[in-house]
């Protein structure tokens, strides 16, 4: 049975989203009302999810977690939600069709989490980075409401491109929890190891792993920006949202690269202001490129 309204329901996945500090949230800011919400339901939803895995609450079972928001999803589609962020979700599937398949693959990857910590290649690592990154951007897409198919890969370009650029930024941390995503033929590939990280061994092999990895992910962001060129104008209107998460993303990317990798310092950051300076460069960039266009 419904607890909440949905008015109450978006107003505890706005707080939620908002008090993440997330790089998406400046980002939201430039969509219409409906699609904002839409969006800080999704962000919230996958939040959450990701953090009974990565943050799990005292005395919780991560797995049984996972096994209870996918009903939770699947009440949502079904009209009877119990949670806020499912009764959002439940609204706003009345004007947004996004697949619950989509939902429940994100919901898969972030379970591999809990099986898998090392990834022998790239192709081994791919699915996980489709499923936690490249499927919101897919579902990201329906709030859009673009209607080109290449719109669906350029989504997941650049899904692949913000898990890249983010397993880059926590490298270091990330195998302090026992997880080492980068793939380990890499590792072989530049004399480095998974015990020189942890052991915080700094080396020209580190400095050369790091810049191929960083190479990678950026031609995603690149394949991405190629595919954007090639969608029709209504499309790339309704992607700026997208584009300015790429420009947040990528200068990330752009920040570890200006520091010479510094995989043990501190997290690599870019301040508020700059974030919300991105955001109005390409939302003001692209308001001019429309206004400038010639009328048909």
């Amino acid at each position: 049975m419904q607890s909440m309204s949905t008015a109450a329901a978006q107003e505890a996945c706005t707080a939620y989203t908002k008090a993440s500090g997330s790089n998406f949230y400046y980002s939201f800011l430039f969509l219409p009302r409906q699609r904002r919400e839409a969006m800080y339901t999704i962000y919230a939803l996958c939040k959450m999810v990701d953090s009974a895995v990565d943050e799990p609450l005292p005395g919780s079972k991560p797995l049984e977690v996972l096994a209870t928001w996918r009903k939770e999803v699947s009440a949502a589609y079904q009209g009877h939600p119990t949670l806020p962020v499912t009764i959002s979700l439940a609204a706003h599937l009345k004007e947004f069709d996004i697949p619950e398949q989509l939902i429940q693959e994100l919901i898969s990857g972030v379970e591999m989490d809990l099986t898998t910590n090392r990834y022998a290649t790239f192709s081994d690592l791919y699915p996980y980075c489709y499923r936690v990154a490249s499927v919101v951007g897919l579902i990201c897409l329906k709030i859009f409401k673009t209607q080109s198919p290449k719109a669906e890969d350029y989504a997941v370009n650049l899904g692949l491109a913000f898990q890249l650029t983010n397993m880059l930024r926590d490298l270091y941390s990330d195998a302090q929890e026992d997880r080492v995503y980068l793939p380990q033929e890499d590792f072989q590939r530049f004399g480095y190891s998974v015990e020189g990280l942890l052991d915080k061994q700094s080396s020209p092999a580190l400095v050369e792993f790091m810049k191929f990895e960083c190479a990678r992910a950026r031609s995603y962001y690149q394949q991405a920006h190629d595919i954007l060129q090639t969608l029709p104008p209504s499309d790339q209107k309704s992607l700026v949202v997208a584009e300015i998460m790429r420009g947040v993303y990528s200068t990330i990317l752009q920040k570890i690269e200006a520091q010479n990798y510094p995989v043990f310092g501190p997290r690599a950051r870019i301040s508020s202001f700059q974030r919300l300076r991105i955001a109005t460069s390409i939302w003001g960039r692209s308001l001019f490129t429309r206004l400038a266009a010639p009328s048909m």
